[in-house]
């Protein structure tokens, strides 16, 4: 991130502590001096002081809930983009939570790249932002791959050995985070259609990069039985 990424400073007012670790840890990666609370008094209170660059509320706090949050830093006049973290789906709810004044509304469970996909959307709109990501550069929880210089690193550390193939199937998923690829998708996608092996080739890379990747209980790439895979980066 460059000096005026770093300059951002992002309040988080979030009780769970492994969602709060998730999005600190991201931050960490990018940058980003974050500010962790988890309770809405004192969230509040913090808001209030008026020297953060976007606030990350969830909807359901102990003391003061994150809608009430909302509404009262509106109501004082704070111009700060707010986005509502939240387990309600409801068309209702988003409503609630876009009337009081949030600017955007991420529904859990999310990634990190989404976060902060909107965190740019709303702080551009304000006039200030983390720098983009430099083109060709894909970061997960745990991955960070360079496209252009077909590298990766796993936890910060190089990962050698995968194949062309196995690169391009890893870079495939981490651009699409949960979302679930049948093997003909996959052989589109990432062999294109010029292919005419054995949809079981994918099997054989899933299950390579599984070996190469997933240790002490992390599951990287998950089997949807009848229908094919999912990039979801999960601790054991």
């Amino acid at each position: 991130m460059g000096k005026e990424a770093e300059a951002v400073r992002i309040l988080v007012i979030e009780d769970s502590e492994s969602v709060a670790s998730m999005i600190g840890m991201f931050f960490s990666k990018e940058g980003i001096d974050g500010t962790f609370i988890t309770d809405g008094d004192t969230g509040y209170r913090e808001a209030m002081t008026g020297e953060y660059d976007c606030l990350i509320i969830d909807w359901m706090l102990p003391g003061m809930d994150g809608v009430t949050i909302c509404r009262k830093v509106r109501e004082a006049g704070l111009d700060v983009p707010v986005i509502m973290l939240t387990a309600k789906t409801g068309e209702e709810d988003q409503v609630t939570g876009l009337e009081t004044g949030a600017d955007d509304y991420v529904t859990k469970p999310f990634s990190p790249a989404a976060l902060m996909a909107r965190i740019r959307a709303v702080t551009r709109r304000y006039g200030k932002q983390p720098q983009p990501e430099e083109e060709g550069i894909i970061r997960t929880r745990h991955f960070l791959i360079n496209e252009k210089t077909r590298e990766v690193r796993l936890d910060g550390e190089p990962l050698p050995g995968l194949t062309p193939k196995e690169f391009d199937l890893l870079t495939h998923f981490a651009r699409h985070p949960k979302q679930v690829f049948s093997r003909e998708q996959l052989i589109e996608n990432v062999w294109g259609y010029g292919f005419y092996g054995d949809d079981r080739t994918v099997d054989v890379h899933v299950k390579r990069l599984r070996s190469k990747t997933e240790s002490g209980g992390r599951q990287f790439f998950h089997t949807v039985w009848g229908v094919g895979y999912r990039f979801e980066e999960t601790d054991g």
